[in-house]
């Protein structure tokens, strides 16, 4: 009996789709057009021969079928990446690495690529430092970290912008906003790119707002938004399950647009594993 190999691009679009929670944002994501995603889905479903996705009120669900590919999927493209990372590395790296990241990511997928770089170079120490934006930035300039994500350049001329995201307004289900209140903001203290974003868009309409909630951790804003002490400008990526993300068109919330990602690395040339897992990381930013 002939097997039919399952297409690895239609696979990682299925998978990127739902992570996001929208195929149209993993069409932008991987730079294709909505309709070429939805063809790659149909083509999918052609493959493994059943149905992946069903309609269930304004958006997709997954069916029984769906539920079971991606997790195939997931392992799937995990051990593609982890083969070509260690193809590449068949030189075996030795060495100390230090890296920094937004906390969005370090509750995401780091861990999996620091556990999948970890395995293909056991030689090489990594440490990996969760923080704040203009924190790990700070830390890069002093030489404490090689490389580090931030959410902005932060003045840094040589910051390098690798991927944008679209930020979104997130609360609970069945928020509503009182227009006689100023709308409670749940966000880090400045500098932070979300506050900031968020203040602006609201001042440009006139929205009169409020710092409810403030937290050095990622975790502190959504048990708070959680609460219902109020809402958080923040990516889709990495959001609790039990939160929403809120229209615009139906809260009377102002569009946030987009946030640079930025790549800061060590004004001094990076280490051969440094360099390797600042490749793995932009990579893997890319294409979330």
């Amino acid at each position: 009996m002939l097997h039919m190999n399952l297409d690895m691009d239609l696979l990682r679009s299925f998978a990127l789709g739902m992570e996001l929670g929208s195929f149209a944002r993993a069409a932008d994501r991987l730079g294709r057009s909505p309709s070429a995603v939805s063809l790659q889905l149909k083509k999918l479903e052609e493959q493994v021969g059943e149905t992946l996705l069903q309609k269930q009120g304004r958006g997709l669900v997954l069916t029984e079928a769906g539920e079971i590919l991606l997790g195939y999927a997931r392992r799937i493209l995990e051990l593609n990446d982890e083969a070509r990372t260690a193809v590449r590395g068949a030189a075996k790296l030795e060495g100390w690495v230090r890296i920094g990241v937004p906390q969005d990511f370090a509750e995401t997928w780091l861990p999996g690529l620091l556990g999948r770089f970890s395995r293909v170079h056991p030689k090489v120490r990594v440490e990996a430092h969760v923080d704040r934006g203009n924190e790990m930035v700070q830390a890069v300039g002093r030489g404490e970290l090689d490389v580090a994500l931030a959410w902005g350049s932060f003045g840094n001329p040589r910051a390098e912008i690798i991927a944008r995201r679209e930020v979104a307004w997130i609360g609970l289900p069945d928020f509503q906003r009182d227009a006689g209140e100023p709308l409670p903001i749940i966000a880090f203290d400045a500098p932070c790119a979300f506050r900031k974003a968020a203040i602006e868009a609201l001042d440009r309409q006139g929205i009169a707002w409020r710092h409810a909630f403030a937290s050095p951790s990622l975790a502190g804003l959504w048990a708070a938004v959680t609460a219902g002490l109020g809402v958080t400008p923040r990516i889709a990526e990495g959001k609790p399950e039990h939160l929403a993300l809120l229209d615009p068109r139906d809260t009377g919330l102002p569009p946030l647009g987009a946030i640079e990602l930025a790549l800061h690395a060590a004004e001094n040339r990076l280490t051969p594993p440094a360099e390797e897992l600042k490749r793995l990381v932009t990579e893997a930013a890319l294409m979330r």
